[in-house]
């Protein structure tokens, strides 16, 4: 099992989580602890964040191992993964900075669609997580360029 593929998809899952449940205090009116559940899902996002890039930066990342015929459905789905992960970090900035700023009307607008984009990529990234390190053996640790396009 790869230690820190395990560690990080394991917190962008307690980000995913903390999300949910930073979800349910607001829907009850606790805005304290609303606001302290999610600057701790952002925190663990951000440690998933780092230890993603300095994976990459320094160890590289890990191919696609499985069958031939699988590899284009992968690369695709990865591919929809990192923009859908983009799109939510951005959103996640944008949504945390008008919850702390206390610009409620639009934080009330974008935190319901980030928390839907979160869970997306939450949910996406433990998909390739399983892909690449549990359902196939991995494949070999190399660039990103040659690990998501395959040349």
């Amino acid at each position: 099992m790869a230690v820190l593929p395990t560690i990080s998809t394991s917190c962008i899952v307690i980000s995913a989580l903390l999300v949910a449940y930073g979800w349910y205090l607001i829907s009850r009116r606790r805005i304290e602890a609303h606001k302290k559940v999610m600057l701790t899902a952002a925190v663990f996002a951000l440690l998933f964040f780092t230890i993603y890039i300095s994976r990459t930066l320094f160890i590289g990342n890990t191919s696609f191992g499985g069958p031939e015929s699988v590899k284009v459905y992968y690369t695709l789905f990865l591919i929809f993964h990192i923009a859908l992960a983009t799109v939510g970090a951005v959103f996640g900035l944008v949504t945390i900075w008008t919850g702390l700023k206390d610009q409620r009307a639009r934080h009330r607008r974008l935190g319901p669609i980030t928390s839907i984009i979160w869970f997306g990529s939450a949910s996406t990234g433990v998909v390739v997580y399983w892909l690449l390190y549990v359902l196939y053996p991995g494949g070999q640790t190399t660039s990103l360029i040659k690990a998501v396009l395959g040349f």
